[in-house]
């Protein structure tokens, strides 16, 4: 059996993102879409529509001088709309501050795109450290 479409979507949709491919990632997702960053640093919160949170996408890489990476471990479906991903995350601050973390996503989606993405990470007082 093949992988199951939702699960296609969100290991297509961190392939595009660690290639910076904007455009394929934004096909990916409905225009009102919702991404929540946990956290209380400046990059936490939540970000609707893709203006909002391609923006965000913008600073994370800007905020890391590019060197933020992000590899999906694992992705899991219930074929009801959901997907939750487990990636392990790294990155590095222009001040030398460093993360090496695990994290993952629940993502909602309906149809074949991206409708809210729901963040969680490993240490959020290690994300907080790093961000602010």
């Amino acid at each position: 059996m093949g992988e199951h479409p939702h699960a296609r979507l969100v290991r297509a949709g961190y392939d595009a993102f660690s290639r910076g491919d904007l455009d394929a990632l934004r096909g990916m997702m409905t225009a009102d879409c919702t991404h929540h960053v946990p956290g209380s640093h400046p990059l936490s919160g939540d970000f609707k529509g893709l203006d909002s949170i391609f923006e965000m996408y913008g600073r994370l890489f800007t905020e890391t001088a590019g060197t933020l990476r992000v590899e999906v471990r694992d992705v899991l479906v219930d074929g009801r709309g959901h997907a939750v991903s487990v990636h392990r995350f790294t990155g590095e601050r222009p001040d030398g501050r460093r993360i090496d973390e695990t994290g993952g996503i629940v993502f909602r989606i309906v149809g074949d795109r991206i409708t809210d993405l729901d963040e969680c990470v490993e240490d959020i007082e290690a994300g907080n450290a790093f961000w602010a």
